[in-house]
Order: C-alpha cells, then structure tokens, then sequence
C-alpha cells in the first residue's frame, strides 16, 4: 500500500510539473533529446522502432517519426485495444495521413492498418511519468506499455524519453514493471543498465 501512495503522489508531482512547460520550452527540450537519442549508436544501428506518440506534455515524437522515416527506417506506432488491454504495433509511413485521435485521444493508426510484428522491433521509444536513473519507470497506471514489452516485444531495446524534470531518485516498482535500458533527457543519456551493474557490484562487495 505504501508503495502505490508513494508511486500516485511522484506520479501527481511529475506530471503536474511537465504540464506547467510552456509550449516553447517543450519543443526546445524535447529537440535536444531528438538529438542526443540520434547520437545514439544503438539508435543509429535499429532498423524496425517502435515509437509513442506524443500526446499533452509528454516529450514529442512527431519530428523523430518523420527523422526516422526519412532514413529509411521501419517505424511502428501503438494502437490501443482497450477491451483486450493491450496494445497492438502498427507499421507506418505516413504519419500526417494515418494518424487520427484515438484512444484518450491520441494519435494512432486505424485497425484496418496492418499490424508490424513485434518480434522485428529493435527499439522501443516508451513515455513514462517519472524514472530514476537505474531504469525504474512510472507510467499512467494502464500496465499497457509493460505489457507490450514482457509479453510482446522482450527483446527490444527500452528507451525512455523524459524531461530532466521527470527524474527521481527512486521509483518504487511492482513485480509486473518493466526496467527501461536507457533514459534520455535534455541534459544526457543514462545507461541503465550500467548503472544497475554498477549498483550490483556495489551490493556485493
């Protein structure tokens, strides 16, 4: 019980901060995440991306989608299946023609829209409300993103995008939460998994 109190008001905190950015001072801190994630070589190296798109504060992906189509990458995009609480990874190519309010009312491909599967994706791009550095991520409370990566895409890489705003120095996590690998903000990339195995190491000595 303690945990899922702590995990609303981080959770309440996060989200109500982001909300407060100005749309100016979004798009500039959410650019220079485009372009430290770009760096990346794990990145660079995907061929199939699984990315959100952004809805509210979140940190936008529209700009990234386009970047990425435009090298030639495969991009898939989730559709929510509410009645089966899942979500479904949708191949696209042209976000301005196949993206409509869905969902919450975000942005998503239509059901007629073939699936992509999810066994090809390299890399995951995943929102969260708050994350700490060793990979620790609180979503919206829906489980959807936890579990598309556990049961449907366990071999892609996890690569939260947040504003340095959304950090905590810890996140109090389920059994069912999923560990991200990476976590880019305006400021730098953390890896996580290093981080982790740095703490492991740590722990045994």
């Amino acid at each position: 019980m303690t945990n899922t109190i702590t995990s609303c008001l981080l959770r309440r905190a996060a989200l109500a901060a982001r909300d407060q950015l100005d749309p100016i001072s979004r798009s500039e801190k959410s650019s220079r995440i485009a372009a430290l994630l770009t760096e990346h070589p794990a990145v660079r190296e995907a061929r199939h991306l699984f990315i959100y798109v952004h809805f509210r504060s979140e940190v936008e992906t529209l700009p990234l989608i386009e970047r990425f189509l435009a090298a030639g990458k495969t991009v898939s995009v989730p559709l929510t299946l509410r009645k089966e609480q899942r979500l479904s990874a949708v191949r696209i190519t042209d976000p301005a023609a196949q993206l409509s309010p869905g969902c919450f009312g975000i942005l998503e491909p239509t059901q007629e829209q073939t699936a992509a599967d999810p066994a090809a994706i390299d890399l995951a791009l995943i929102p969260g409300s708050v994350f700490d550095q060793f990979g620790g991520r609180l979503g919206y409370g829906g489980g959807f993103y936890d579990r598309f990566l556990s049961q449907d895409a366990p071999q892609a890489l996890r690569v939260a995008l947040a504003y340095a705003m959304q950090l905590a120095e810890h996140v109090p996590l389920e059994a069912h939460d999923q560990l991200m690998d990476l976590i880019v903000t305006e400021e730098q990339c953390y890896d996580c998994r290093r981080i982790r195995d740095a703490q492991d190491s740590n722990i045994q000595r």
